[in-house]
């Protein structure tokens, strides 16, 4: 193939094989690299909860070939739902399928993680070599190379690594210069998840349901036999951010505590809590820095800019940067740090719009902490959606989250992307 005598392959080590690093892998290879990713858990991650795709990040997904497989893999959620405590929808609002405007509060591509997490996989394997529980302890940067320690003992010698290891990140850590700005921004919510069985009164439509002391749940089914429920609760107390690191069942204490009384099914998605094991709480926070990469050490997705779930371009933006990555990486094949240099400028002000969707002050007034406001919210929502104003205002916007940044243009990923197929 003609790209592999212009560009020279690089050895990259990818930390984190979740969807941004998947993603990386992907372009990496189909542009001739070596690509090894390492996982610290003993298996592929295929779980997780609902995701969707936006802007952007169709865009991305059509351009790696599997825009086809992933709308095979597709949830069938028709809208949302605000209902009351009886359970009946004060108003809906539907996605929009028109293919113009922008996504609504459901997207037309609603996939679970898991899904899309195996979609990536099987693009990926034949092509990556992937270790699994396996992570990276420490590294050392020596001029051209890294040097990679691992947590089995071994190590090895790479001209670029990345971290692809989520909000958490262990390889920003490394990175950031001594008394740098905390990276976490949290917007003073925290939300819980699980999996339960599916009854026959759960629909195709995500009901959301307000409780007051700034309580929501949401239920939403992605197959036959099971249902998501999410637990989200507008508090900023020192408590509730520290409880997602203690033990799951001190964890699922604190949900119970807290929502115990809050009415509508919480009975039975209480009921479904001790049982499950899908389990997973966390803070909503963003990710925001000023350091993407230092040497030839660089970071993608959740751990360069976690956008965090209400802005909605999660997955796409680490679809989105790991694409920029790749494209930058074989656009300066012989000089790197400029690669490094300018995957920051471009993917920058697509980071800083998704980012900036967020507005924490917004999303406490969606969460009264009074009956009133909770009335207040129905209402207009009931105005709102008995004029169809959410579905127009969504068909007819210029453009969708991710404002009107165009993905750019990589004539070295196209062409090996038709070269090798999907």
């Amino acid at each position: 193939m003609e790209l592999e005598s212009t560009v020279p392959a690089r050895k990259v080590l990818i930390c984190g094989g979740g969807i941004a690093g998947q993603a990386l892998a992907f372009w990496l290879a189909r542009g001739g690299h070596q690509v090894t990713v390492v996982e610290r858990f003993s298996a592929l991650r295929a779980t997780g909860a609902q995701v969707d795709l936006r802007g952007q990040g169709i865009d991305a997904i059509e351009r790696m070939g599997l825009l086809e497989v992933v709308r095979s893999k597709l949830v069938d959620e028709a809208g949302v739902s605000f209902v009351n405590a009886r359970g009946k929808a004060r108003g809906t609002i539907m996605a929009n399928t028109s293919g113009q405007g922008r996504q609504t509060l459901t997207s037309e591509y609603e996939i679970m993680r898991g899904d899309l997490v195996r979609i990536l996989h099987d693009a990926t394997n034949d092509d990556v070599n992937y270790v699994f529980g396996v992570r990276v302890d420490r590294f050392q940067q020596h001029g051209d190379r890294v040097v990679a320690h691992f947590s089995d003992g071994t190590s090895g010698e790479f001209d670029l690594l990345v971290g692809a290891d989520g909000q958490g990140s262990r390889i920003r850590r490394a990175i950031l210069p001594y008394g740098s700005v905390d990276p976490y921004w949290p917007v003073g919510i925290h939300m819980a998840y699980w999996f339960i069985p599916r009854i026959a009164s759960d629909g195709n439509i995500r009901d959301t349901y307000h409780a007051p002391h700034g309580r929501m749940i949401m239920r939403r089914s992605h197959n036959p036999a099971e249902t998501q429920v999410y637990f989200v609760l507008r508090e900023t107390s020192a408590a509730a951010s520290a409880i997602h690191r203690e033990p799951v069942d001190r964890q699922k204490e604190f949900w119970t505590e807290k929502f115990r009384d809050a009415g509508w099914q919480t009975e039975r998605f209480l009921e479904g809590m001790e049982t499950t094991e899908s389990f997973y709480s966390q803070e909503v926070l963003q990710v925001r820095t000023d350091t993407w990469s230092k040497g030839r050490v660089a970071l993608v997705g959740d751990a360069a800019h976690c956008a965090s779930p209400y802005s909605g371009m999660g997955v796409s933006g680490a679809l989105v940067g790991a694409y920029v990555l790749a494209g930058e990486i074989n656009r300066h094949p012989h000089d790197l740090p400029s690669a490094l240099a300018n995957y920051d400028t471009v993917l920058r002000p697509f980071v800083d719009e998704i980012q900036a969707t967020v507005k924490p002050r917004l999303l406490r007034l969606g969460m009264p902490t009074h009956q009133l406001g909770i009335d207040a919210f129905h209402t207009l929502t009931t105005l709102a959606c008995s004029l169809h104003i959410p579905e127009l205002l969504a068909r007819f916007a210029k453009e969708d989250r991710g404002g009107a940044w165009p993905l750019p243009e990589y004539p070295e990923l196209a062409e090996a992307t038709r070269s090798l197929g999907p």
